[in-house]
């Protein structure tokens, strides 16, 4: 499946040149203002934006700041394109939140090598921290909109780890969120599915717990919300790649060595 990029552009022959250079390895949007994007943004999910920062009406920079100062949409990366070639606009850019900066005019091989890197790179940070036990959920976070969504939602799951049946509809009423917009955020932002994400962190929670020593594994099963420590186990060991004893020994190990 082709990635969605959302690509904002009001010059209409350039907004068609540059579509179709990207449609043969994405899934395109076109968009002829800032407002028309925002629109396209309602109702698609869309893992990239390019845009065109001289509009009329709304320029790119504006576009810019409302996608990374929104819940909904911060974790998008947005890439500038702009012949506005000075180094106060550039800041600009950058300050408002923008991934990346390209000069018009520009190389359609470049834009396609800062798409890939962005969509790369983003998902590499995601697949270190489900396979990683101690990585912080704030690793994923490329806006402060999110690092404080991450924390918030982190937190709300911890309070309620020895809930076995907290859920997504449960989670968006401690978040005052509705059920389909905290589902598509963490989606979005994680890959993850809302009760993967709540598995991860008890699982992540566990982890901490067993490097620190102070609890036998069927107890950190149940601090965590296992009913089920044969579960807590076969969980573990598909998330992390070893066993909670295993795991717990190796930090033990660790501790050892540092002292």
């Amino acid at each position: 499946m082709k990635p969605t990029i959302l690509l904002v552009e009001d010059n209409e022959e350039m907004l068609e040149f540059i579509a179709d250079d990207l449609s043969e390895k994405y899934d395109v949007k076109k968009a002829g203002s800032a407002q028309e994007g925002l629109n396209i943004l309602k109702e698609q999910a869309i893992h990239l934006i390019v845009s065109d920062v001289m509009m009329d009406v709304m320029d790119g920079f504006a576009l810019c700041k409302i996608v990374k100062t929104s819940l909904d949409y911060s974790h998008i990366p947005v890439i500038l394109l702009t012949a506005k070639n000075s180094l106060q606009s550039k800041i600009e850019g950058l300050e408002l939140g923008a991934d990346a900066y390209i000069e018009k005019p520009y190389s359609p091989e470049y834009l396609h090598a800062q798409i890939a890197n962005l969509l790369a790179n983003r998902t590499k940070l995601k697949e270190y921290f489900a396979k990683s036990p101690l990585v912080h959920i704030k690793s994923i976070a490329h806006q402060k909109t999110d690092e404080v969504f991450l924390e918030t939602l982190n937190n709300a799951i911890f309070s309620n780890l020895e809930d076995e049946n907290l859920d997504v509809e449960k989670l968006a009423k401690i978040l005052n969120m509705s059920k389909a917009s905290l589902y598509r955020k963490i989606k979005a932002i994680s890959d993850l599915s809302a009760n993967e994400l709540i598995n991860l962190t008890r699982l992540k929670k566990a982890a901490e717990l067993l490097a620190e020593g102070q609890y036998k594994i069927y107890e950190v099963s149940t601090i965590v919300g296992y009913s089920s420590q044969t579960n807590f186990g076969r969980n573990f060991l598909k998330q992390f790649g070893m066993t909670p004893t295993s795991y717990q020994n190796s930090k033990m190990a660790e501790s050892k060595i540092k002292e």
